[in-house]
């Protein structure tokens, strides 16, 4: 199970404030977010007044047009940008207050972020790439964080590729160990944007086969993605336009 070893203290990791993940709410809120940018053509609008609920467990889909906000939308739940008004809760954290020195442990504790291009770190082998965010996070002891890693490569069948460098892996298999590397913390939320796009059909198959396992397991998955055959893996599925929900 993802859950093996023993975990610290939470709610003491560098000022994040005392928070429980799913206390009966929903996991994820957003209250009419916005997001603009300056451009040199000037006011970008990503996104437009979204309000925006995801309960525990849930696989959610976000779709729409290059530009309609989608991948703001991720970041604005992963923390990696903020607001320029409105209001991100997740798990009861209030994340457009938390301070900039705070959102990575808050982020590696809480969010597993899968990159459509893997960025697995070339000098580190797969196992070391999976090691890593636990002890970034302070999280194990050394020997269960090897245990854990070993653990998640064999469930993403990777287990006897654990010692070889990214790059002698195919483009599944990286896939593969960035969805480890992103389980090592035990998040229970995954955030993926376009996991698939540098995949080929059967591969990206087998990757949302593995989302639908851990959805299973209690996961809670938001995937932006591009392909509407992909989307339909989801429980549901939100539209994006000019910065808004349709749908």
């Amino acid at each position: 199970m993802f859950g093996i070893g023993r975990k610290p203290d939470k709610n003491n990791n560098n000022g994040i404030r005392n928070g429980k993940l799913g206390d009966g709410q929903a996991l994820i809120e957003l209250r009419q977010v916005t997001k603009t940018y300056q451009t040199g053509a000037g006011l970008f609008v990503a996104l437009n007044g979204i309000d925006l609920q995801i309960g525990t467990g849930e696989f959610v889909s976000i779709m729409g047009k290059s530009g309609s906000g989608k991948t703001t939308l991720i970041n604005m739940v992963t923390g990696i940008d903020d607001p320029t008004s409105g209001e991100v809760y997740v798990g009861g954290y209030a994340v457009h207050t938390l301070k900039e020195g705070h959102k990575a442990t808050w982020r590696g504790l809480h969010i597993g972020v899968v990159f459509q291009f893997f960025q697995l770190l070339p000098t580190l082998s797969v196992l070391e790439n999976v090691v890593l965010p636990m002890g970034l996070c302070n999280l194990y002891d050394r020997q269960e964080r090897y245990e854990r890693a070993m653990s998640l490569l064999e469930q993403v069948d990777l287990a006897d590729h654990a010692h070889q460098f990214p790059n002698r892996l195919s483009g599944g298999q990286q896939q593969s160990a960035a969805i480890a590397r992103a389980l090592a913390n035990d998040p229970p939320i995954i955030a993926t944007d376009e996991p698939t796009g540098n995949l080929d059909t059967l591969t990206a198959e087998k990757v949302m086969e593995l989302f639908a396992q851990l959805v299973k397991q209690g996961k809670t998955i938001l995937m932006v993605t591009h392909d509407p055959e992909l989307a339909q893996h989801a429980s549901r599925i939100i539209h994006l336009s000019d910065g808004q929900i349709t749908t």
